[in-house]
């Protein structure tokens, strides 16, 4: 199969292409397409999707859904004060009040990493749950 370790193909590879043949840059170009469309299903579009569901659910909030910040607090939405820029709202600037024990945040709508529940009442019920198994 190899001449001195050197594959067969390798020669063929190194020879100058015929004259009056056709371009050599037909096959590298297809391939390069190529690698861009794979790259765009792979990586790029499922990103977009992400993106845009998370911001689907960051315009959906509403009050007592339980979210996660994107510094790591847990928290319960108690109000959300919309503005308006522009005279149109960008409803990622919206500033939102968050309840977490004792304390209370306002954060940007944007700081909001996850949505974790849509209330909160399910989340008080796992916890008496836990407190009457024990």
């Amino acid at each position: 199969m190899s001449i001195l370790g050197m594959p067969l193909a390798v020669p063929f590879l190194l020879q100058a292409p015929a004259a009056g043949g056709g371009s050599s840059l037909a096959p590298i170009a297809i391939q390069f397409i190529l690698i861009i469309a794979i790259i765009y299903f792979i990586m790029i579009r499922p990103q977009q999707k992400q993106r845009k569901k998370h911001e689907e659910s960051l315009k959906a909030l509403k009050r007592g859904d339980e979210v996660v910040t994107s510094g790591g607090v847990i928290a319960t939405i108690v109000h959300i004060k919309e503005s308006a820029k522009d005279g149109g709202a960008n409803r990622l600037d919206d500033r939102v009040t968050i309840k977490s024990d004792e304390s209370r945040f306002v954060v940007e709508r944007r700081a909001i990493q996850r949505v974790l529940s849509g209330t909160a009442a399910p989340a008080t019920k796992d916890s008496s749950t836990s407190t009457s198994a024990t």
